[in-house]
């Protein structure tokens, strides 16, 4: 590429923002259309990728270009130990809508509601990857392919659905909600088509969430322990069903 800090800066405000080695390697294993990819020291990325990633490394060797240090820098919010970024084209919108809508499913749909914390969004993203969760919606003001947000999840929006939506236009399928006051979720088994939702650390699930719950699910905890964090109990929920589930 014959300019690529170019490149970078013409398609940066529509772009995501693959945000180190791990996140490239992600986002290449499942498909992403990636445009520019830029390294302040290309031999110690493709060094790594023989490491780490031999599946990609091909792929990282025809489109990584080296940078300067400082110019890499000057790309990204906040520089990355592997010092490597890049830019990805994000996937269609209908595209996911249509795959969270299909029916039947073989894997739930994770809902975050009303979520605050950017890094806590990504390690659930990371999460439904990493079960084969149909996908994450998030539902309220963040972002979910905020930078912050595709960082925490090391590239693997593109390994699920990502989208945010209303509460009214959430996807079909029985609403398991976790919530203290739920039925203990070691006695029950959550079917393939469920939606999972999760409410805030702080103030737990909106009204507007639990109105539509069909089934209040909790996870055990320790008498005078708050909560979970929620990519934990995320996690614990994910587990549960896999459980139950035949192996693949």
């Amino acid at each position: 590429m014959n300019d690529p800090v170019g490149t970078w800066h013409r398609l940066a405000g529509g772009a995501v923002l693959l945000d180190g080695f791990h996140a490239l390697k992600h986002a290449l294993r499942f498909g992403a259309e990636v445009p520019v990819a830029v390294a302040a020291d290309r031999e110690a990325a493709l060094a790594l990728a023989d490491e780490l990633a031999p599946d990609v490394r091909d792929a990282l060797d025809g489109l990584l270009t080296e940078v300067p240090r400082q110019t890499y820098a000057s790309l990204v919010p906040r520089p990355h130990p592997t010092a490597v970024a890049a830019l990805a084209v994000r996937p269609a919108r209908e595209a996911g809508l249509r795959a969270l809508a299909h029916t039947p499913r073989s894997a739930p749909v994770v809902v975050l509601d009303q979520p605050r914390n950017l890094g806590n969004a990504g390690a659930v993203i990371r999460l439904a990857a990493g079960f084969g969760a149909t996908g994450v919606v998030t539902t309220g003001t963040l972002d979910p392919w905020h930078p912050t947000v595709v960082r925490g999840g090391a590239g693997l929006h593109f390994a699920t659905v990502v989208e945010r939506l209303t509460v009214q236009t959430l996807p079909p399928g029985p609403l398991f909600a976790l919530d203290p006051e739920g039925e203990d979720i070691r006695g029950l088994e959550l079917p393939d088509d469920a939606v999972l939702a999760f409410g805030s650390e702080r103030s737990g699930l909106t009204a507007e969430l639990r109105e539509r719950t069909d089934h209040l699910v909790a996870l055990p905890m320790r008498p005078q322990v708050s909560s979970y964090n929620l990519a934990t109990s995320v996690a614990m929920t994910l587990y549960h069903w896999s459980a139950g589930a035949p192996a693949c």
